[in-house]
């Protein structure tokens, strides 16, 4: 890639965070809109957990091979093929007449934004090549997300009361245009000096894993053990091959001895937990909301700013703790009060009460606002240039399942616990076991977020990273 002059460089990064801002609202204006969705679609619990987990199942299906087929063919070309995928999908998603239309325009919509956030951070490494500038502009980018998770739920109350649910995909429209016009004149093409080779078995095998093991969890409160449990062998089968095949390939789309890393392990068990308490947590507190407090959207978006905003301060505060002094402080913080936050609502009620409801969605607030900065830096600690992309990619891909797993198994339990009872009688009882395992979750983050970040954890990485590196150094050396 040329070198840029300043302007054009800083010209890149906010093209390339356009893209993460359409692709963040989504998620988190999509969940203000679900009672109104499940009204006009008739649809049930599990409908509107496809309606979420369509999109974030296939983004976690296909971030890696995006990734990779963008080094290989063109980060630039990649990225203006996910902008047309992700509008088109949006535009589909606001004509949808039914449920099982959008669920498909989800994906569709999942399929263009695999092409987006991996890409775009492509895009803005090999364009701040200076570390500092770098360092800098990775921090831009972690702010859009906490503006998203602030701006999202006030502007989808705001469109649903207002013109309706579906025009909550038409916000993506004109930005996606602008974005795809900009990135044609202003971002220049690039690819990876050696581009990793396609893996499609391996490819086929994570979609088996990640998909029928989501299926098996949304349809089992419905469609009972009988017609979920063989897709939960699948699943399974999916693991072991994986498991089996990938260490044989040279280029393996996931390269297992990275688990060999106890911050890289780590790092990847709290993208799940953390992810999946955070899709979680949006789920119960929309329907709970809207369906049992009896609050329109806007209102609903209203009560979700003591969650929101937190997160927006916080989340440069944890960047800043990260680069000073590692990421375990702010994994301590994170942890201590994401379980605090579950286990208000688990074990006190607190959505029986303003102030203890107030009190658990600030605590949650500031649990995820730490917890999202130490994950990709924790993935990538020790980890040899070359690798540390990939590296970053399985971080990514880790937040997306997390996110689908906490939709799906939260979904599944309060499903189970309502039955046939009364919705708004019912609810809050029905929902304790979610609240306990979001709480559980929490633990997770607190506990492995200590074994992952200390010293025999860093010796880990570091033979890890010896045992990366050898191939490239005997590669060059017999060069």
């Amino acid at each position: 890639m040329p070198e840029l002059s300043q302007r054009r460089r800083l010209l890149v990064l906010a093209i390339c965070c356009m893209s993460l801002l359409i692709v963040s609202l989504d998620n988190t204006v999509l969940n203000v809109a679900l009672p109104a969705m499940e009204r006009d679609l008739h649809a049930g619990t599990s409908g509107l957990q496809w309606t979420i987990d369509a999109y974030t199942l296939v983004l976690a299906s296909l971030l890696m091979l995006a990734g990779s087929t963008a080094d290989r063919i063109g980060r630039r070309k990649v990225f203006l093929a996910g902008l047309v995928v992700f509008s088109l999908g949006s535009l589909l998603c606001s004509l949808a007449p039914d449920l099982e239309w959008l669920v498909v325009a989800r994906m569709v919509q999942a399929v263009g934004g695999s092409m987006l956030n991996p890409v775009a951070m492509s895009i803005i490494t090999n364009t701040f090549t200076d570390p500092r500038e770098r360092a800098r502009a990775i921090g831009v980018w972690g702010a859009v997300v906490g503006i998203s998770m602030a701006a999202g739920p006030l502007i989808g109350g705001l469109l649903v009361e207002s013109v309706g649910w579906r025009s909550i995909f038409w916000v993506n429209l004109p930005v996606g245009l602008a974005a795809l016009l900009l990135t044609l004149r202003h971002v220049p093409e690039s690819r990876a000096p050696k581009a990793r080779r396609p893996d499609p078995v391996g490819q086929l095998l994570v979609i088996a894993l990640f998909g029928c093991l989501t299926y098996a969890i949304i349809e089992a409160p419905e469609a009972g053990l009988g017609i979920s449990l063989p897709f939960a062998a699948v699943a399974l089968a999916a693991l072991l091959g994986l498991l089996r095949y990938e260490p044989r390939r040279d280029e393996p789309l996931i390269d297992l001895r990275f688990f060999r890393s106890a911050p890289f392990s780590g790092a990847t068990v709290i993208a799940i937990s953390a992810f999946a308490a955070l899709g979680g947590f949006l789920f119960l507190s929309t329907l709970y909301l809207q369906n049992v407090r009896g609050l329109d959207a806007l209102h609903a978006g209203l009560w979700m700013l003591p969650m929101a905003l937190p997160t927006f301060l916080c989340a440069p505060l944890a960047g800043r703790l990260v680069g000073s002094r590692g990421p375990r402080v702010p994994l301590f913080v994170a942890g201590l009060a994401m379980t605090a936050s579950g286990v208000l609502f688990a074990a006190f009620d607190a959505e029986t009460s303003d102030t203890t409801l107030f009190l658990g969605y600030v605590l949650f607030g500031i649990g995820f606002g730490f917890v999202n900065a130490p994950i990709t830096n924790t993935a990538v600690s020790g980890m040899p240039r070359a690798q540390a992309g990939v590296a970053a990619a399985v971080a990514s891909t880790s937040r997306q399942l997390g996110q689908t797993l906490g939709v799906a198994v939260i979904g599944a339990v309060l499903a189970a616990g309502i039955g046939a009872s009364a919705y708004r009688e019912t609810f809050v009882s029905a929902a304790v076991p979610g609240w306990w395992i979001l709480a559980g979750c929490g633990a997770v983050v607190l506990v492995v977020g200590l074994v992952s970040s200390g010293a025999w954890a860093r010796g880990t990485a570091e033979r890890t990273a010896e045992r990366l590196a050898a191939p490239e150094v005997r590669e060059q050396v017999g060069a």
